[in-house]
Parts: structure tokens; C-alpha cells; sequence
């Protein structure tokens, strides 16, 4: 089959590769109908080359028709339209039953000192062949791949797999009381459906980026928008402008879905390259213990919110030093909630909602590039730099 691998940083290619095989008796094959791009694989594609090995199978994203099935995955059977979350789980581990799907104690990457496997997604997270291919090998599949209407396009359901739930989650995290403001940072895919979701719950939303489309899009939805390039050089100057919309006191919660490549910081960025680019064994342990992520989203995030307010971290960060302002932070009595998205706790409610006659939350016209898999590489060039107005990609097997 044909699928998209992982040869270096910044070089991924569609290459043919085995096809994948029942090798547990929970296992489904499920051939892809659609896959997509999501910002979590550009930290691969750059920063987090460490921890792949050459000709991984990349991708997170992804929907389609189950092929074959093994002898222990319940009611599920060939035929189905299914869309499956990227977090790989059991659905009845001590964690699964209280809803806690990202932590799952079958899949769990105990050496590793990590939580559930994730498809596509490095060695922490199991080294699971990913969806960016023409078919994968879906474990768990008791359990985790959602059926889906055999009618419908695909991308009112493909990102139940990933970005909806997780920026379901995320705003759910914020803790914003109803009427009650949001500010979000970042407009990329998880920042426009978060965007999207807080506004059909009933929030204010105020939406902080720096790219035209995306700034534009986000509005359209309904955000008020605080434009970066309006010398706002640092995260107090991003707080003061969020005050100044919400009678100086702050957004009730603050989503960041930035995470560890924002923009802000040209040393930290510069040292972030430098070390994405190192060989495997040195690069392994400047990620693990130094503070390498560039923190401007974040640290806006903890001005921008109230005192007593929440910042809900949607954003991957990877840093075990990372400087935190923990004075700030304790006086303004913040919570903060983080992680892996729990999808499975989310699909039935969001399942209902993308099941609606009308595409309440515009899943249909999110994406702004649909290509074959086999134009991948260059879209992830194109999504990275975020050229010709890109902000979501889906790809084709």
C-alpha cells in the first residue's frame, strides 16, 4: 500500500509499504476513504524527529471503511463506516471506566513513562503505524472506532477523530461560566473549532492570532479578534488587550492551542531548530530536561485570564524546565487543566451534534485544501509555513 513515512527532519514521503495485518484478535483493518493533517504532526515534522525512526507511518486523522476483522472486536464488523479517535484504548481498564481514554492502562507506554498509545504518533506513544495511508491496522478495535451513517460526507465526521473533541474539550476545560468570555489563543484548526464550539455553547469569545485568513475565518464565527501585529510584542501586552475588552479584568478562561512552536520568541525558536535537527541521542535529552519550548501563547494565556480564572491547555508542549511565572501564577489563583484529549468521552454528544441536517459548526467547509496522499509532503511544507491561506488539509488515499 501506499502511505506517507517519516525519512527525516522536514523530509516525509509517500512510499509503498507492507500492508497492514491482523495481529491480535482485537485488531481491525480499516481502508482509509479520507486522512488528515493536523498541527500536532507538524512537531513531528520538525521538532520531535528524535523520537521516529526512519519510514514511520505518520498521520492521526483518519476515517474509513473496516476491511477485515479479528475474532475478539465485539459487534463491529466488515463493512462498516467507522471514524477512529487517535488515542488507542480498551474502553474497560481502571482509567477507561472513569473516562480517562488518553490514559488507558492496556495501552499504556509504561517504559516510556507515558500515557495511551496514539497512532502516528513517535516512540513515546507506542511507534503505531498512522492513518496517513491507504489502510491501517486499528488495535482495540473492540472499542475504539466510532460507526458512523452510511451517508454523509467524510468531513462532517473525520475530525471526531482528533481536532473536534479536543477543542470540544478544551473549551469545556476553560471552565467559562455560561455568558461568560473565552479567550483563545491561536487560530489554526483546534483554535477555529474551538472558536466554533464556544459560540454554539453559548460563550463570548475573543480570538488572538496573526495570520490574516485565519483572523478572518475566526470572525466570520462570531470572535473578536486581537491582532498580534498590532504591537503586541509580549504576553503583557496581549493581557492588556484582553482586559481592555472584558472591563480590565480578564477572560473568565483562556484556551491555548498554540503549543510548544509559538510564535514570539526568535532565541527560543532559534534553539528549538537547533535541536530539532541534532542526531536522536543527543536531541532525546535536551528535549526531556531542558525548557525548549517557545512559550509566548502560553504565558499570554496566564495574563490574559482572570484571577480565579482557568487556562486550558489544548497545545502540545514538551519542555521539563520550561520557565514558568509561578508567583504570577499563585497569586491570581489559576487552575489549569491539560492533556491528551479523552475522545471517547466526548463522541456521543459530538457524534448527535455533526449528525444534524445542518453542519452547525461549518465541518464541511473547514478545510481549505483537499489533495491526494500523494501530494502530502508538499502540504505539510505549505501547512507548516502557512502559505496559500492554509489552515486545514485533508488528503485522499
Amino acid at each position: 500500500m501506499r502511505a506517507l513515512t517519516w525519512q527525516g527532519v522536514e523530509d516525509v514521503r509517500v512510499e509503498t509499504v507492507p500492508d497492514p495485518v491482523i495481529q491480535e484478535p482485537t485488531d481491525a483493518i480499516v481502508r482509509v476513504t479520507s486522512t488528515a493533517i493536523c498541527g500536532s504532526d507538524l512537531h513531528l515534522y520538525k521538532v520531535l524527529g528524535a523520537y521516529l525512526d526512519q519510514g514511520d507511518v505518520l498521520g492521526h486523522e483518519f476515517m474509513g471503511i473496516v476491511e477485515e476483522v479479528g475474532g475478539q472486536t465485539g459487534d463491529l464488523k466488515v463493512g462498516d463506516r467507522v471514524v477512529v479517535p487517535f488515542t488507542i484504548c480498551c474502553g474497560t481498564c481502571w482509567m477507561c471506566s472513569r473516562g480517562f481514554f488518553a490514559q488507558c492502562e492496556t495501552t499504556q507506554n509504561r517504559e516510556q513513562g507515558k500515557g495511551a498509545s496514539l497512532f502516528g504518533y513517535t516512540e513515546l506513544y507506542g511507534q503505531v503505524p498512522g492513518g496517513q495511508a491507504e489502510m491501517v491496522r486499528v488495535p482495540q478495535a473492540q472499542f475504539g472506532p466510532v460507526r458512523l451513517p452510511e451517508h454523509g460526507a467524510d468531513e462532517r465526521y473525520l475530525y471526531l477523530s482528533d481536532i473536534l473533541p479536543t477543542a470540544w474539550q478544551g473549551v469545556k476545560w476553560a471552565e467559562v461560566p455560561e455568558g461568560g468570555t473565552l479567550a483563545v489563543m491561536g487560530l489554526g484548526p483546534i483554535g477555529q473549532l474551538a472558536v466554533r464550539s464556544a459560540r454554539h455553547l453559548g460563550l463570548r469569545v475573543i480570538g488572538v492570532d496573526l495570520v490574516p485568513e485565519r483572523m478572518a475565518l475566526a470572525a466570520e464565527w462570531g470572535a473578536e479578534i486581537i491582532d498580534l501585529r498590532d504591537g503586541l510584542d509580549d504576553a503583557a501586552d496581549v493581557g492588556a488587550a484582553v482586559r481592555d475588552l472584558t472591563e480590565g479584568r480578564g477572560a473568565d478562561g483562556v484556551l491555548d492551542a498554540v503549543g510548544m512552536e509559538a510564535h514570539g520568541n526568535p532565541v527560543s525558536e532559534k534553539m528549538i531548530n537547533a535541536v530539532g535537527k541534532l542526531p536522536g541521542l543527543v536531541a532525546k535529552p535536551m528535549i526531556e530536561n531542558l525548557g525548549i519550548d517557545r512559550l509566548a501563547a502560553l504565558h499570554a494565556s496566564l495574563e490574559a485570564v482572570r484571577r480565579a480564572g482557568t487556562v486550558s491547555l489544548s497545545g502540545v508542549y514538551g519542555g521539563a524546565v520550561d520557565p514558568m511565572p509561578m508567583l504570577d501564577m499563585f497569586d491570581k489563583g489559576l487552575t489549569l487543566r491539560m492533556g491528551q484529549c479523552h475522545v471517547k468521552q466526548w463522541t456521543p454528544e459530538l457524534l448527535e451534534l455533526v449528525s444534524q441536517d445542518e453542519d452547525v459548526l461549518g465541518l464541511e467547509s473547514l478545510a481549505t485544501h483537499r489533495v491526494p496522499l500523494e501530494d502530502a509532503p508538499a502540504m505539510y511544507e505549505t501547512f507548516q509555513k502557512k502559505e496559500d491561506g492554509c489552515i486545514k488539509v485533508v488528503l485522499k488515499p
